[in-house]
Formats: structure tokens, sequence, C-alpha cells
């Protein structure tokens, strides 16, 4: 399709022809990169000529939906767009994993900068306007990769909102000087501090939350803390997050992700989702099988912020990820067994305003499987043009015409991005 020419956010644009999360055809306004309107909408002045400030753009009876939101990524180890390398690791577990990558990541064909703005580019124009990524902090890489999802972020500035956060992948107690390291990453500008799993990594709870909540309330940002430790294990470093939470007043303000131990079924984890719900603690999934899915339907009715992310992008610890959150959004309603349509179409709120409730708490967060916000007045206008009869058959079919806008501004079309 031909674009119109978008000079600005200051812009009116009508996207005439379109279709709110697959409902009706209709016609949406976008105001100063908001959503100003939805319905019909008078196109022309008093004497019939056209507005001369709207910009209009026909939708083409695609569906609209609000651009996803990646909630859990990591730009700074993607390999895509690089010749294919076999998967590395020999040995299992974690600390396997995260030495073959330091084994690896210097060795890379282009720089950490060049590959985070590559794939962040490829994220957008799939549909992502809203991303959180890591940037792994430690004794190894010291600040070179959180200076290169930095420099991603300033890449694509004008396209998305990227909060970075500072990440310790190797633990924060294993090896000297991370927790400096990751305070000076704050002091530069990371937007979330990281923490990961208290008990099998760093084998002292107390003092990895400690550093993690400390440094959070120092530089008044949210914690994310990776929380692989499944079963029982997970279930008692979760109590201490939610405690912590609690004793600190730090509501809203705390991320949980993948929570595998939230999968496990057992008798712990009622109560732990109900002092999440209190808490206002959400949860960041990449849509796994097995036991590590998470209840996501228990969790929407407690209300329970759940983001989706796309995880590590075929980098050194495996050769999943295509930068497609449509994609994702597939693998979450599979790896569910969901077929109705509802449950497909919550998957798809889940990807889109579900990671927008975690990055921004001003937004609303899923209550029911028949929620679909995101396209109301006042909304901003981050938003996804997708072809397809219903929200459920663009899930199925992952088609290429898509159009992205970013606070009413077209950034991508047919999965290219548009503009400087």
């Amino acid at each position: 399709m031909t674009l119109p020419e978008m000079k600005g956010r200051e812009m009116t644009t009508l996207i005439t022809n379109v279709r709110p999360w697959g409902a009706d055809a209709t016609t949406v306004r976008i105001e100063d990169g908001r959503i100003a309107a939805v319905g019909a909408v008078d196109t022309s002045t008093p004497d019939g000529s056209a507005t001369p400030r709207d910009t209009v753009l026909d939708g083409g009876g695609r569906i609209l939906i609000p651009a996803f939101s990646d909630v859990h990524v990591h730009l700074d180890s993607t390999r895509l767009g690089l010749p294919f390398r076999p998967h590395s690791t020999r040995q299992p577990g974690l600390w396997n994993q995260v030495m073959n990558d330091r084994d690896n990541w210097r060795t890379a064909e282009l720089s950490v900068a060049d590959r985070a703005t590559l794939t962040l580019g490829l994220g957008i124009a799939r549909g992502a306007t809203r991303v959180r990524s890591y940037a792994q902090v430690d004794a190894d890489c010291r600040l070179e990769r959180f200076d290169g999802v930095a420099a991603a972020r300033e890449a694509h500035r004008g396209r998305a909102d990227v909060e970075i956060m500072a990440f310790p992948q190797a633990g924060l107690l294993i090896e000297p000087g991370v927790p400096a390291l990751m305070e000076e990453a704050l002091r530069q500008g990371a937007d979330v501090m990281g923490g990961l799993d208290p008990c099998a990594m760093d084998a002292d709870p107390v003092e990895h939350l400690d550093i993690v909540f400390g440094l959070a309330e120092k530089y008044g940002v949210p914690i994310d803390i990776h929380l692989h430790e499944p079963g029982e294990l997970g279930l008692f470093s979760l109590r201490l997050i939610l405690e912590r939470t609690r004793a600190l007043s730090m509501q809203s303000k705390v991320t949980v992700s993948h929570a595998f131990s939230l999968g496990s079924g057992l008798p712990g984890v009622d109560p732990a989702l109900a002092e999440m719900a209190a808490l206002d603690v959400s949860t960041a999934t990449i849509a796994p099988a097995g036991a590590g899915a998470l209840p996501i339907l228990r969790m929407n009715e407690l209300g329970i912020r759940v983001g989706l992310g796309q995880d590590g992008q075929r980098d050194y610890w495996s050769p999943y990820g295509n930068a497609d959150l449509l994609d994702r959004t597939w693998q979450l309603a599979f790896t569910h067994g969901f077929r109705a349509d509802e449950l497909v179409e919550h998957c798809a709120a889940v990807a889109t305003a579900g990671g927008a409730s975690i990055m921004h708490r001003d937004q609303p967060r899923l209550t029911s499987v028949a929620d679909r916000p995101g396209l109301a007045p006042g909304d901003p206008a981050h938003l996804v043009l997708l072809a397809g009869e219903t929200v459920t058959a663009a899930v199925m079919d992952r088609l290429p015409d898509r159009t992205v806008l970013f606070g009413g501004r077209v950034v991508a079309d047919g999965l290219e991005l548009v503009g400087p």
C-alpha cells in the first residue's frame, strides 16, 4: 500500500476503514499522539474541501489493535541477521549457559550495538513499539552490553518506547564488583533494576535482595527479577520478594519474570497469586510449554498484570526467536491449549495491552478474558494494523500486511521500517 506523508505527531491523523479489535469498520481520529475519537468523523471543512491538517490513512478493512509490548527480550545477545551458528552449550544448567554466552559474544560478526539495533528494528517493523530489554552487566562485559542496548534505543528513538534493565546474568555475588557496576548502569540511565534466582544463582537470597531492592529504592526505578527456580524453591524466593515489596511499600513497582514455580500446581501457588494481586506484582512470560506455563487465566481473574516477551533472539542460548511478537502470541495460545476465539484474542490482549500495563502502570490491567483495552479516546496511539478476518485469524496466519504507528505516526509498513 502507499502511505501518506506523516510530518509529525502534532498533525491530526484519520485511520479510515479499520476494525478495532476486529469489530465493524470505522474511523479512528488521532491528535497529538493519542486517540481522540473512534467512530464516524467528518473529514471535510464546511465548504466541502479536505481538512488541510488531516492526514488520512486507509486501513483497508484491516484489524486495529494496540501495538505489541515486548516486555522480556535480550537485545544484547541477539544474532538475528547473522550467519547461523549451531547451539554450542554442551552441559545443562544455567551457569553453563551463561559461560557459553561469555565465551562467544565477543566473536560475533557485528558489535552489540549493531546487532541490538537490527533486532530492535525488526521487532518494531513487526508491530512492537514498547520494549523492555535486558542488558547484561557482569565482571566480564562490565557496561559494554548496556552501552550497546542504549545505542539501539537511541537509533530507534521516535519509533518505540524502550526501557533498559541492568541485568546481573551471572549473579550479583559470585564475581567481585558487580553491585558497583549495576549501580553505575543505573547512574547512566538504566530504567529498571534486575535480579536473578536469589537462591539458585547467588545462594544468598537475603544479600541478593538487599542489593536489588536497595539500588531500586536509591535510584527510584522499578524491579524485574528473573525467577527460573522451580517448585518449592521458586515459591520460597517469590515469598521473599513479596515480603520485601510489602515491607518497603514498593507496590506496583515489581515484576517477576518467568516465575516457573507458579505453573507447578503446588499448594503454595494460590497464596502467592493472591499476594501478587494485592501488591500489584506483575509477571512477564515467554510462553514456555509444560510445567513452566503460567496459570494466566487465574492470574487474569485476580487482576495480576501479565505481559509477553520473546526472550533471547537466536543467540548463544538457543536457536529460537524471530523478533515477531505476533508469532509469540501464537505460541502463548498454543502452549496453553487455547482454541476458543475469546481465549486466543486474550493472548493478543496480553501481548499488547498486558505488557503496556507493566511498563506504564497508569495503563489499565486486564481483569477479564473479554477485556480489549488500548483503543479508547485518550489512549496513546501506539497501534498496529493486521490483515485477517478476525483477531484469532490474524494470530493464526501472521500475515506480513501490517502497518505500525507510534504516537500516531507510521513507523513501519509491510514489515519494513518507514522514515529515518
